[in-house]
């Protein structure tokens, strides 16, 4: 692979956009942290649309902030990468605020699982397993960067209730196959996270098709999330029919 920049220079980036946007560290941070407080708030029909708010913010801000402004000054394919990240926060803005697709929710089982151990992992493990790795900060891929931001973001995405639009997860999955390179080629071990959140991220594709597409392609039969998912609809399906009819009358 010709990687057009060296191992400095992919630091010196770091290194540059750290020190230009101090301490805006901190408040991407902390609208992580407000995401995962919204979590506890799924009841709230609000919630959904605040998480959705936020990622969209995120991503804005890695393909402005970092790709566009930084990271296009050594590799001219970034241009490309702001482009992908803000069609990736059009998705959320769209289906997450305008038309309230997305709704996050603690459940069980293995979405949990995958979604809290991302989280943690972008939040905590990621940081601490850099610096063990011998970077120092500003040279240091922070929160807000997207990396750390993509393990983060299908960490949430992995608590998305079913059925939701499997278009927010494609922008996430793709940079996390671009992203993992950065552990091999430049020594950013972290990041060899995202080949996980990459495999979370199809799973998530593949399980929120339709019940009946599944069981056509894998022969796999619904589940009770499924089942809930078409009682749900269907129930909505009929308030609908009957509030037309009422309006009609």
């Amino acid at each position: 692979m010709n990687i057009p920049f060296t191992s400095a220079e992919f630091y010196g980036v770091f290194s540059a956009y750290n020190t230009a946007v101090w301490p805006m560290q901190w408040p991407l941070l902390a609208l992580g942290l407000l995401a995962s407080v919204l979590l506890t708030l799924h009841r709230s029909k609000y919630a959904g649309v605040g998480i959705s708010a936020i990622l969209t913010f995120l991503w804005v801000w890695q393909a402005l902030a970092y790709h566009l402004v930084f990271f296009t000054a050594i590799n001219p394919i970034a241009y490309v990468f702001a482009a992908v990240f803000m069609a990736g926060a059009a998705v959320f803005f769209w289906q997450g605020v305008v038309r309230r697709k997305l709704t996050f929710k603690n459940t069980s089982g293995w979405r949990m699982r995958a979604g809290w151990g991302l989280l943690i992992f972008a939040w905590f493990i990621y940081p601490a397993w850099t610096y063990l790795a011998g970077h120092r900060y500003p040279a240091f891929p922070t929160f807000g960067l997207p990396c750390p931001t993509t393990l983060f973001t299908i960490g949430l995405l992995a608590l998305l209730v079913k059925p939701h639009p499997r278009s927010a997860v494609v922008v996430p999955v793709l940079w996390c196959f671009v992203g993992s390179q950065a552990a091999f080629v430049f020594d950013v071990q972290a990041d060899l996270g995202l080949i996980v959140a990459g495999v979370v991220g199809i799973a998530l594709q593949i399980r929120s098709a339709p019940a009946a597409t599944r069981f056509a392609v894998s022969g796999e039969p619904p589940t009770p999330e499924d089942r809930n998912a078409t009682d749900t609809g269907k129930r909505a399906a009929k308030r609908v029919t009957r509030d037309a009819k009422g309006s009609s009358a």
